[in-house]
Parts: structure tokens; C-alpha cells; sequence
């Protein structure tokens, strides 16, 4: 490989001396002769300065194109004195090295092409995944006996290849995303006892993902990812056929259809198992009918993508960015998700087929298809040598003068500028496909070029004067006009202190007036103005987001009509300027995740992040929940959703996030600890208990988590990792993690604010009780205020079998026959007691939580017709909310129907008016002649009841 000369400069001849000096142990000829290619990539020089013999091995024997058919014949020859699994992890990870050598030298030399590059890739890691599960199958049934069918018949672990790896296109630092699953339910025979098969077969996936992720001196052979599963990182680790089958068939959403796409079963083709597998999955895949239903799912998740490559500040990002890799697979799956069912040359993983059956079916121009899959080489090459410079998983152009004359030499130019210019032309194109194709909207950015009102030019000038404010708002009084001018000068300033770069000052002077047209018609444009100015404030700073706003005038709207309607939406927003993406689709903004969605669509969000990132996913986890309160907040203030219904989605939001920061606590300490020995696979042995408005599902926005958390170890229980550690203190610490996660402060603040001081014996009680512990402290030490509070505690997370436990203790305790004098007085003093500490001081104001009257009496009604009947009526016990505890009483004829539908309606109306309130950030607290009537219904049941 020859230097243009353009790129013989003094940085080149200091890395080639450097190079010279790092491999002395290497033959001086053979570094001298192969010096430029040597300069190409520092992964190359490392692995020669560790194994010289490789670079007198490579130039002895040079890569040759086709050479993937032997390298299940060089693994097979390492693995022939392997007798352990240490060993194993070694040979793995030095072949893997010794093969990207090859690749790479090849690469370089171009003695293979792009597309045999990719293929070879990708033949690598599958002979390596099969090799190693192989090895390890075999040595799990030696362990642990034969996994076998009903029949006897033994059963294989087949693995899905997803993404780059089953299309046969991995990159050269590719993570590798996998799944597991076997075909049939039955145990293992001839082991010391018999496994449950999915105990097995989880083992053994264990086993597998250690053998090929973790980081030895060797480092590792690829990271592992099975987020793609089904239920992502809160699902099975391995499934058998029928448990998949029912998974898509019920809950596959879309982007597990695209994925689908490139599935393929790992290793022998023709293998039955794989046939059937195949034949299960397609119909999921690809629809009988011409599906353009998937054009809008594209849409979304190409607006998931460019929203990421905003959060992440990714530029230059040749995979994610506007025309990069990502995009030209859209534009192939668009067609294979369409017209796969009909076109059947469609259905195949590869991209480089499926662009050839495209042509032939003219769903694109000859020179359209061509011109991709030139693009398509351009950028796998770029991609492929970027990651080769130092082995490392990047998409991203370097910064570094040295890798960008690195990059532009191997991809044959002159030099970095005529790199540049050439890749941003083929980027564009794939683009300009890419929307005639997808049909993304652009009219938002042309209708921005509209007219607007010209004078609200005036108002954003930079020595505006009042005289300005008046000549253009000249239905405003003298006072208004002088607020908003005070506020406008005010706003001025405020942004004088930021560091906004020119483009951003063009930006934010293109977008103000847009802006002050819109609040001026707004019938309250100080306190729209006085909710909107801190946002931009706290936004001008960041060119993406005012670009945002005034590339996507329905954004732009949207903001005003949010902030118009709710204070609290509006600091939301300014807190966290990311959620304005979420304001572009005003088809989206208001409409809210189904409530039995919300778990799969977080364990979607977070596929994006590292597993071991717990950094990024903390923030993720954030991220999402605020996301999620945006789009409710916005169907509540436009009466989508009633008050119940957005205490529900509150509710399911937060149970979603207490499933997913259980299992990232649980994964951290079994990591540390290894399991406690009493329970079985995929058991944790921990059921969590909401109290209070998570528990009566009464969730508000800013609403605390009262949480208990029980588990049922027994005593001689200890973990099985390394550093044991007894069971119980294991629990402890798994919970002292839990509410770190929940706790801990990220730019997108805490979680939840976690209360566990509901538990047995309030602070001085151990932060995990056992089952047992628990049901003993209930029955004999509570007191009635605890007994009040288990009236309203659910369990939302945890094992069948210990939700039934724990739902029988609650049974139990609440159908105690109670002497009903004492119960009532203790009722009635506890709520006296709570008016007195909490209650409204001022005169003439009615708090509707505490005060005599308000929901805190129904609240207390409900739980001491619990408490007093359900040993006459078990099943007033059934549910934990104030609602459905009335209609039950009703139901059973303890109270009179129209009594209970009084105070329903009085609690339902007093809600939705604490509710408003919260909106407008405003405290509970309303003018004393309001609710008069709701007060009376309900004092006059309090007498009734409690007095």
C-alpha cells in the first residue's frame, strides 16, 4: 500500500519510527517492507508486539479471500488439548485475535472484498458461538445429564443471530445480539438428579454468555447482548418453542418483527429443529398481505434513532446519522416487511440480496439500487477500518489527525477533505431515498418559510423600547404592554450570560418572533410568556433544540398549548429540554403507552444502553418516566384521560420501573454474591408491597413510593458465589440497593423518592422481613393505624406463588374480628390527630386532603368498614382503592347504595379538583364555600359511622 504524497508528513514519519521502535522483537525486514500497512491500524502493531511469530506467519501464509471454509478446521485443531473451561476461554479469544489479524491485513491489501470481508466476519463468530456451545453442552450433560423430551429424545440449544451477525454483515468490533431457546418441556437424564429442561438450558446459556463476554487477561471474544429476547432483560434467559411462539403471536410488537428480519439459527441449516423453527417464526416476520402498516412503525423508530443521536451529541456518526448504514437498511426492510409475504426472494437476512430482488422487481431504478449498494460497501468499508484502528465498536469519524489520514489513505484518497466531500455526497443520496421512500414529512421544514406577521419582528430587536411593545400590541392596556416589555428586556439579559455560538443567535433570532406572534394571540400571554422565557433560557445554549422548535412549527405549537395549560408541564419541560422531542408528532403527544404496555415499551427504550452501563441506565430509566408523565400530563390537560384513568398510567409507569430496578439491583448482587441456594432458576424469592397511592391506585405526578419488601428465605439459607454471604443479609442488601437506584441523583433527577417506613417496626425494623416475620408482626404487634394501611397495600411485584402469600396474610389480618368501639376510636383519633398536625390554619380556606370533610374522612370511612366487617365479609378485603371498597359496602348492604354513591361522588369530584390544582402547582387548599355540599354528605357519614 503506497502513501499518496499529499500525506507524507511529519506525523507519518514519527509513527512509523514509533512502530519501528515497538515491534524490535519483530524480523526488521519484514516491518520495514510492510510499514504502511502496519501504519494503518495500532490493533495490528499491538497484536504483533505480543505474538511476533503472527506477522511472519501472516506474510508467510497472506489471507486469502475465501478462507472462512477452514476456520472450524484451525478452531477444531486449538481444541484438541482443552479440557477445562478457563482453557477453553483462552484458545476462544486468541483464535478470534489471530483471525481479525487476517482480516485485517486483507483488508488492508485489499486482498478480499468488502462484501467477503462482512461474510467472513460473520462466519467467524458463528463457527466460534457453535464451537463453544457445543463444547459446553457436552460438558453440561456430564454435569448435569442429557436435557431430553416427554419421548426421551435429547434436546439442542439453538441460538438466533440477530441483527448484523444472522445477516451475515458483522462489522469488526460488532457486539454479537443472540437468543436461546430450545424445542420441548421434559428433564435431563443420566445426571446425578434430574433438571427441569429450562433450568438446563438456562445453566448452559449462562455458561456460554461467560465463555464469550467476560474480560480475561485475553480480553473477551465478543459482547454479548440478549436484550432482543422476548421481555428483553426481564424475561427468561431461554424459551422453548411453544413459550416463543405464544410471546409474537400475542405481544410481538414491530420492532421485534424488524428484528426478526435477520434472525438466523446458528450452524447446521438442515438440522430439523432449525426447519421448524424457521417455519414458527414466519408468519410473524412476514405478513400474507402487502403490509404498509409498517411504514409508520419505520417512521417511529427512524425518530427514535435521530432523537438518540441528539441525546448522545453523536456527530459524524456514519451508522446513525442522516444517510448513514442505518438508513440504507430501512430502506431494504421496508420492502422485505411489506412485500415479503407476497415477494417471496424477499425473506432473506442478507441486505445485499435483498437489494438485488428489489431491482428485479423494479421497486427501485436500476441506478437507485446500484448506487446503495455502492454506498452500502463505501460505509461498511469506512466502518470496518475505523473500528480496526483500535478495535473498538465506533461509528463515529475521528477527531485525531492521524486516524483521519489513516481513514481517507485506506479508503483510497488523497486526503481527509476528499473523503469528506465524497462520503457527504453518498450520504445525501441515501437520504433523499430514504424520505421518498418512508415518506417522512418534510412539509415542517417548508411551511416554516411561510409568512408571518413581519411586525413581530419589532418586539425582538436588540434596544427594543416600550414604544415597540405598544406600536405592534395595540390592544394592550399600558400596564400589560409595560410587563411584557420588562419581560422581554428581562429575557435579554438572562441569555446575555450564556455562551450562544453564532449559529445559535441566527437560529434564536429567526425563532423569536415566530414564537412572540404565537403567545401575543394567546388570551394569557404573561403567564404563557413567564412559563416559556426560563425553557428558552435554560435551552439557547443548545442550537439543536431552538432548531428544533423552529424546524418543526408543530412542535412550536404544541409547547404554547402544553405551557399554557400547565405550569408543571412547563418546568417539566425546561427542567428536562429533552422531552421536546417528544412534542414534534402531534399524533403521538397525546396519546398514551396502553397500560399493559408500559414494561415491554421500557425494556424497548433501554435496548439502546450498555448491559453493564449503569450509569446510562439510570439515566434511561429517567428519562422514560419523564417521557411517559409528558405524554399523560398532555392527554390530561386536554381531558383525554380523566383523573382515575391518569392515576392509573401513573400507576403503571411506576410499576414497570420498580420491575426493571429490581432486576438491574438483582443481576448487581448475584454478580457480587451469587444466588441465595434456596430458590430455583429465574426466582428471587422477593415480593414488594405498595402502600398508600401506589397501593390504592392514586399515583399522582410527584407522588413518594410508600414501598415494603418481603421475601420468604429460610434462616440456613446462604448465596452460591465466590464471596458467600448469608441469604437474609443478601435480601438486606438487595433491598439497601433497590432504593439507591431509585434514589440516586442523575441530570434527570431522582426516580422515585422511596418511604419504607411502613414496614414492621417502622425505622427500627429490618428493611427485608421474611413472609413469616411479617404475617407474625400483623397478626400480634400492629396497631390499628398499621392494620388502616394494609387496607390499602397491593403486591406489585414478585412470584405467583408469593403474591398469594402475601395476598392471604393481608386476607387474614383484615378479617380479625375487632371489639367495635375500640377500632372506632382508634380511627377517630388517629384521623383527629392528622387534622391537627396537617390540616389548613388560614380562615375561610378548606384543605381537601386533611381538613374535616375532605378526603381524608372518606378515606378513613372505607378503612374502618374493612376492618369492622370483613370477618362477616371476606371479600371486602379484595380490593386496596376507596372506590371499589364503597361499591362493596354497598354491595353487601353494609351501607346504603345511595350513601356509598355520595361519597364516591364526593371523593371522585374532590380528587379531580386536587388533581387541577397539582397541574397549576398549586397546593390542595380552596375557598371554604366551595364543596359545602360534598362536606356535608360527608361529615354526616362520619357521625354516622365513627362518632
Amino acid at each position: 500500500m503506497s502513501q499518496p504524497s499529499s500525506l507524507v508528513s511529519p506525523l507519518i514519519v514519527e509513527q512509523k519510527q514509533k512502530i519501528i521502535s515497538q515491534l524490535s522483537q519483530c524480523d526488521a525486514k519484514e516491518v520495514l517492507d510492510n510499514l504502511d500497512i502496519l501504519l494503518q491500524s495500532d490493533f495490528l502493531v499491538d497484536a504483533f508486539y505480543r505474538f511476533p511469530e503472527w506477522l511472519t506467519d501472516i506474510i508467510t501464509y497472506p489471507p486469502q479471500a475465501d478462507e472462512r471454509c477452514f476456520y472450524q478446521q484451525w478452531l477444531n485443531e486449538r481444541l484438541v488439548s482443552v479440557f477445562d473451561e478457563l482453557a477453553l476461554m483462552k484458545v476462544l479469544r486468541l483464535f478470534r485475535r489471530y483471525i481479525l489479524i487476517r482480516l485485517e491485513w486483507s483488508q488492508l491489501t485489499r486482498t478480499s472484498s468488502d462484501e467477503q470481508i462482512l461474510l467472513q466476519l460473520s462466519q467467524l463468530a458463528e463457527v466460534i458461538i457453535i464451537t463453544a456451545r457445543d463444547w459446553l453442552y457436552e460438558l453440561s450433560c456430564k454435569e448435569w445429564g442429557t436435557p431430553c423430551n416427554l419421548q426421551g429424545q435429547a434436546q439442542p440449544l439453538l441460538i438466533l443471530g440477530m441483527g448484523k451477525l444472522g445477516g451475515g454483515e458483522l462489522n469488526f468490533s460488532s457486539d454479537i445480539d443472540l437468543i436461546f431457546t430450545y424445542p420441548e418441556h421434559g428433564q435431563t437424564q443420566g445426571g446425578r438428579r434430574e433438571l427441569d429442561n429450562a433450568v438446563f438450558f438456562t445453566r448452559l446459556g449462562q455458561l456460554l454468555i461467560k465463555t464469550l463476554d467476560q474480560i480475561t487477561e485475553d480480553g473477551f471474544v465478543y459482547r454479548v447482548d440478549m436484550r432482543l429476547r422476548p421481555l428483553g432483560d426481564g424475561g427468561p434467559l431461554v424459551l422453548s418453542f411453544s413459550a416463543m411462539e405464544d410471546y409474537y403471536q400475542e405481544q410481538g410488537r414491530d420492532w421485534e418483527r424488524y428484528a426478526m428480519v435477520k434472525a438466523k439459527i446458528l450452524g447446521d441449516q438442515q438440522d430439523p429443529y432449525t426447519k421448524e423453527l424457521y417455519q414458527m417464526l414466519k408468519p410473524f416476520v412476514y405478513r400474507r398481505y402487502i403490509d404498509f402498516s409498517v411504514l409508520q412503525s419505520l417512521r417511529n423508530m427512524k425518530s427514535m434513532i435521530e432523537r438518540e443521536v441528539r441525546r448522545r451529541g453523536l456527530t459524524n456518526n456514519i451508522k446513525l446519522g442522516a444517510g448513514g448504514i442505518r438508513e440504507i437498511e430501512f430502506i431494504v426492510q421496508v420492502f422485505q416487511l411489506i412485500r415479503g409475504g407476497r415477494v417471496v426472494g424477499l425473506q432473506t437476512r442478507s441486505l445485499l440480496n435483498a437489494l438485488q430482488v428489489i431491482e428485479q422487481e423494479s421497486l427501485l431504478s436500476v441506478n437507485e439500487v446500484d448506487t446503495l449498494r455502492e454506498n452500502y460497501f463505501f460505509l461498511r468499508r469506512c466502518e470496518n477500518l475505523l473500528q480496526a484502528i483500535h478495535d473498538e465498536q465506533t461509528q463515529t469519524l475521528p477527531e485525531d489527525e492521524l486516524d483521519r489520514m489513516r481513514i481517507a489513505t485506506s479508503m483510497n484518497f488523497n486526503d481527509w477533505h476528499e473523503f469528506e466531500a465524497d462520503l457527504t455526497k453518498r450520504m445525501h443520496f441515501n437520504r433523499q431515498v430514504f424520505n421518498q421512500l418512508i415518506g417522512e414529512d418534510t412539509s415542517e421544514s417548508a411551511s416554516n418559510s411561510k409568512q408571518y406577521n413581519y411586525q413581530f419582528d419589532d418586539l425582538w430587536v436588540p434596544d427594543l423600547q416600550l414604544g415597540d411593545v405598544t406600536s405592534v400590541l395595540t390592544s394592550y392596556s399600558d400596564d400589560d404592554a409595560e410587563k411584557l416589555y420588562q419581560m422581554l428586556c428581562q429575557f435579554r439579559d438572562d441569555i446575555g450570560k450564556r455562551t450562544i455560538g453564532v449559529r445559535g443567535r441566527e437560529i434564536l433570532d429567526q425563532l423569536m418572533p415566530r414564537l412572540l406572534e404565537l403567545v401575543c394571540n394567546d388570551k394569557n400571554t404573561l403567564v404563557l410568556l413567564s412559563r416559556i422565557l426560563p425553557l428558552l433560557v435554560n435551552i439557547v445554549s443548545r442550537t439543536t433544540y431552538l432548531e428544533l422548535l423552529l424546524e418543526y412549527p408543530t412542535a412550536l405549537k404544541q409547547l404554547i398549548r402544553l405551557c399554557s395549560a400547565s405550569p408543571m408541564i412547563s418546568e417539566q419541560l425546561a427542567h428536562y429540554p429533552i422531552l421536546l422531542d417528544e412534542l414534534i408528532d402531534i399524533n403521538s403527544l397525546y396519546q398514551t403507552v396502553a397500560p399493559n404496555e408500559y414494561k415491554s415499551e421500557l425494556y424497548q427504550y433501554l435496548l439502546r444502553i450498555e448491559v453493564d452501563d449503569e450509569e446510562q441506565q439510570l439515566e434511561a430509566l429517567r428519562q422514560f418516566k419523564q417521557m411517559q408523565l409528558l405524554h399523560i400530563a398532555a392527554a390530561d390537560v386536554e381531558q383525554v384521560l380523566n383523573t382515575m384513568k391518569v392515576s392509573d398510567h401513573l400507576t403503571y409507569v411506576a410499576e414497570s420501573l420498580i420491575d426493571f430496578v429490581v432486576q438491574m439491583a438483582w443481576n448487581q448482587m448475584v454478580a457480587r454474591y451469587g444466588k441465595p441456594t434456596h430458590l430455583t432458576d429465574n426466582q428471587k424469592g422477593l415480593v414488594i408491597i405498595a402502600y398508600g397511592k401506589l397501593g390504592g391506585w392514586e399515583l399522582g405526578y410527584g407522588s413518594d413510593l410508600d414501598l415494603v419488601f418481603l421475601h420468604d428465605c429460610p434462616v440456613d439459607s446462604m448465596t452460591n458465589g465466590d464471596k458467600q454471604i448469608d441469604s437474609r443479609q443478601f435480601y438486606l442488601r438487595l433491598v439497601q440497593r433497590i432504593i439507591h437506584l431509585f434514589n440516586v441523583r442523575t441530570s434527570f433527577g431522582i426516580l422515585y423518592e422511596v418511604d419504607v417506613r411502613l414496614r414492621p417496626q417502622g425505622d427500627a425494623g429490618l428493611l427485608a422481613c421474611s413472609l413469616n416475620a411479617f404475617y407474625d408482626y400483623q397478626m400480634h404487634e400492629a396497631w390499628t393505624w398499621e392494620h388502616q394501611a394494609l387496607v390499602r397495600a397491593r403486591a406489585v411485584y414478585g412470584e405467583i406463588d408469593l403474591i398469594k402469600r402475601f395476598n392471604q396474610i393481608r386476607h387474614d389480618v383484615l378479617c380479625k374480628k375487632r371489639e367495635e368501639n375500640i377500632l372506632k376510636t382508634e380511627v377517630r383519633e388517629m384521623r383527629e390527630k392528622m387534622r391537627a398536625h396537617l390540616g389548613t390554619t388560614e380562615s375561610h380556606r378548606f384543605n381537601l386532603k386533611i381538613d374535616e370533610g375532605g378526603i381524608g374522612d372518606i378515606e378513613f370511612l372505607s378503612q374502618y368498614l374493612v376492618l369492622n366487617y370483613a370477618h362477616q365479609y371476606p371479600k371486602m378485603t379484595t380490593w386496596s382503592d376507596n372506590v371499589r371498597i364503597l361499591e362493596l359496602a354497598a354491595n353487601y348492604q353494609i351501607m346504603d347504595s345511595q350513601e356509598a354513591e355520595q361519597l364516591t361522588k364526593a371523593y371522585i369530584d374532590m380528587r379531580n379538583e386536587i388533581h387541577q390544582l397539582s397541574l397549576q402547582l398549586l397546593p390542595s387548599t380552596v375557598d371554604d364555600s366551595c364543596f359545602k355540599s360534598e362536606k356535608q354528605i360527608v361529615n354526616q357519614s362520619w357521625l354516622k359511622w365513627l362518632k
